[in-house]
């Protein structure tokens, strides 16, 4: 079954607004941390990180389901 370009493309995008609203927000937590001493603020950027790493393997995934005809 060939790759479906269309839907690629929109996950594709559902994956890059994903990951620049996780950068944008750990960005915050950083500063949230290292300038205003918010303690919490370290555990919210780990759990932003992995946010954007899961939408990173979704993707990925989905190319690889796609590609073998699974939905």
């Amino acid at each position: 079954m060939t790759l479906d370009v269309k839907a690629a493309k929109r996950r594709l995008m559902m994956m890059a607004a994903v990951n620049a609203i996780a950068v944008l927000a750990a960005a915050a937590a950083l500063y949230g941390y290292f300038a205003l001493h918010l303690d919490w603020a370290l555990a919210v950027f780990a759990g932003l990180i992995a946010v954007g790493i899961g939408a990173q393997i979704w993707f990925i995934a989905s190319l690889r389901r796609a590609d073998k005809g699974v939905r």
